[in-house]
């Protein structure tokens, strides 16, 4: 394989067999279903080798509307590594996302690329997983209703500073939404859904400590015994609390963001589980 041989074009279902190779070359827990998932959601870009047909290079661009997008499943073949792949990909999403600010989770080894490409650091996200220990159901956490939709929508632009809403009434398909109602109307939310080798919960959105644990309580105790992932951000102050019911933390990410001109409006609540898409959008 040489640079010559190597060209970006957008990322089509057809890729997906062989995005699905990198991932597991790289470790990552991913099936199809949530490669699928992630691509139908996102516009991105693959890197071919021309002469083997082979995907060399992933990256997904999840936009939402037309102020934030995130970085999703940035993965390049061992074998096309040190050549300035991943720039590439890097840049042809940048051109892609216009005039969003883009977010991303990184690890150590892409934090050079991604400031060099404009990116800052805004906190730290750390993974837990394992298997769920007991939990105690929690009250005031019931099963979203079609009502709920508008008041979770709501609920999360105002802490993740954009309508997702796209993304919200997939994740109530594909898995179940829960809210947190002390019968004045919703002030939290979470969401849960088949990932990898069990399930992942998240975004997880609380105006405190307690209703996040609350929310991750409805899900853990229907999971009890089942592999489950977690991703949060570590002001959210659940490490602890999570490790104590069987999700240990086995590493974390650098959440970055690349700033526009105008900015998305403040958060205004506390987002304890962001939706993980390093591969934490959708990872």
């Amino acid at each position: 394989m040489t640079q010559s041989t190597i060209s970006l074009t957008a990322f089509r279902p057809d890729h997906l067999e062989g995005a699905l190779r990198l991932s597991r070359q790289a470790g990552w827990p991913h099936r199809l279903e949530d490669w699928q998932l992630a691509l139908d959601l996102s516009a991105g870009v693959v890197a071919l080798d021309t002469d083997a047909s082979t995907v060399v290079g992933t990256i997904l661009m999840t936009p939402y509307k037309r102020d934030v997008a995130t970085v999703n499943m940035v993965i390049v073949d061992e074998s096309a590594r040190g050549r300035g792949l991943g720039r590439q990909l890097m840049e042809a999403i940048i051109e892609q996302a216009g005039l969003r600010a883009l977010r991303l989770v990184a690890t150590g080894e892409g934090l050079p690329l991604y400031q060099k490409l404009g990116f800052h650091r805004t906190g730290t996200i750390t993974q837990h997983q394992g298997m769920v220990l007991p939990v105690a159901t929690p009250v005031n956490v019931r099963p979203a209703g079609p009502h709920d939709i508008f008041g979770i929508i709501e609920l999360d632009r105002s802490a993740f500073g954009a309508d997702r809403r796209c993304l919200l009434r997939t994740l109530a398909e594909v898995g179940q939404l829960a809210v947190l109602d002390r019968g004045r109307g919703v002030t939290g939310f979470a969401a849960s859904r088949a990932f990898g080798r069990g399930e992942v919960i998240g975004p997880v959105i609380a105006a405190n400590v307690d209703d996040g644990k609350a929310l991750l309580s409805f899900f853990m105790a229907r999971s009890e015994g089942r592999f489950v992932r977690v991703d949060t951000a570590e002001a959210s102050q659940l490490s602890a609390w999570l490790s104590e019911h069987g999700l240990v933390q086995v590493g974390d990410g650098i959440a970055m963001q690349r700033p526009v001109a105008v900015q998305s409006s403040p958060s205004t609540s506390t987002t304890f589980t962001t939706f993980a898409l390093a591969s934490q959008a959708f990872g």
